[in-house]
């Protein structure tokens, strides 16, 4: 089992450099910040851009892997957003996994002042999103037209340093997603479904896991090449509540056949809020026996 977290960006340099560079010395094996341009009720407070905030930890990191959790064509285009791609994996010399997802409704989508898309809409632009980022990040002078996105000899040069081009991880839970996941990604995350009862998540957890494999089924997909990414806080219950409890999750995602998890370093009031001393606990003591798992 590969462990990761999140460090929202939501904090000053100052303060979020300790945190970046801590999990990397910790042994995490890969660290994500949510490509937003403002989250929840946390839009009125503190927020930086993920795409610097992930350049600047790759330059206090050495080893650990950096990502989005997760971006969206909410407010991206591919042809700008696989320049910024590239720069982040050349600066870190290979180590970004790309979260990529549909885009929700809420402020991202709003913020520009366009029209809030029902489901059906924001999976067919995700799947224009998606095809038209792989093939940039592919090829040089990619043209290339869809309904929702176009390109004109859009350049690539040099590439990306992790070839063919840097991983996908791609947050889908329904089928048609799912698909997507199939065709281009190398990673899937979900956070489940919505649920205020933890077994209750566990369960729907455990019926997208099921989803996945009969998709990946129909459509040939080796299931040993996805890595499956499961984001634990997603669940009613904060994942670090106690490093016992922490343990004990990790465990239950293995058993449904997860590769990855993820946490969230824990935040002083609202969401994943927690005792920084519980993630020190699992850190310095549990993280190489969770490794095993």
């Amino acid at each position: 089992m590969r462990i990761g977290i999140v460090i929202l960006p939501d904090q000053r340099w100052s303060v979020a450099r300790h945190r970046w560079r801590q999990v990397d010395e910790w042994g995490f094996d890969h660290a994500w910040t949510y490509d937003h341009l403002g989250w929840r009720d946390l839009v009125d407070g503190p927020w930086f851009d993920s795409m610097g905030t992930l350049t600047a930890a790759a330059t206090v990191t050495a080893r650990i892997r950096l990502g989005t959790l997760v971006a969206s064509p909410n407010f991206r285009h591919p042809a700008a957003f696989a320049r910024q791609v590239t720069a982040l994996d050349d600066v870190s010399d290979g180590r970004v996994l790309l979260g990529l997802g549909a885009g929700g409704i809420g402020f991202d989508s709003a913020v520009l002042g366009g029209e809030e898309l029902p489901p059906r809409q924001r999976v067919d632009r995700f799947a224009e999103f998606v095809e038209l980022l792989d093939l940039i990040l592919r090829e040089d002078g990619t043209t290339w037209r869809g309904d929702w996105f176009a390109a004109v000899d859009a350049r690539n040069n040099p590439g990306c340093v992790q070839t063919p081009r840097v991983p996908f991880v791609m947050a889908a839970n329904g089928p048609r997603s799912m698909r997507l996941v199939a065709r281009f990604g190398q990673g899937w995350v979900t956070t489940g479904p919505g649920a205020d009862d933890l077994t209750d998540w566990w369960n729907g957890v455990r019926e997208y896991a099921q989803r996945l494999d009969g998709v990946l089924d129909v459509t040939g997909r080796d299931p040993a090449t996805l890595d499956r990414h499961l984001s634990l806080d997603s669940a009613p219950v904060f994942s670090l509540d106690s490093a016992q409890f922490f343990a004990d999750q990790v465990g239950r995602a293995a058993e449904l056949g997860f590769t990855d998890v993820i946490t969230h370093w824990p935040r002083q009031s609202s969401w994943y809020a927690g005792d920084e001393s519980v993630l020190v606990d699992v850190a310095t003591r549990l993280l190489p026996e969770l490794r095993r798992v």
